[in-house]
């Protein structure tokens, strides 16, 4: 009985922890898209998009907007 509590332990704690270090990646900007907006307009206020991209490559766009 001990090996199987020490067994459901072990995978539980390995879940939480990739659960914990999932949570920060993932949920929390998903959850807070108007904070990172606003990070976003205070990074690039001074930045001229054609100047600053490659030749060929699309211009940046809103990644908070939504597709049509």
């Amino acid at each position: 009985m001990a090996n199987k509590r020490l067994t459901v332990f072990i995978f539980g704690g390995f879940i939480t922890a990739v659960a914990a270090a999932f949570y920060p990646i993932f949920f929390h900007p998903l959850i807070h898209t108007d904070d990172y907006k606003q990070i976003q307009k205070i990074n690039r206020a001074g930045i001229n998009q054609a100047d600053v991209q490659p030749p060929g490559l699309k211009i940046w766009s809103d990644p908070f907007k939504p597709k049509s």
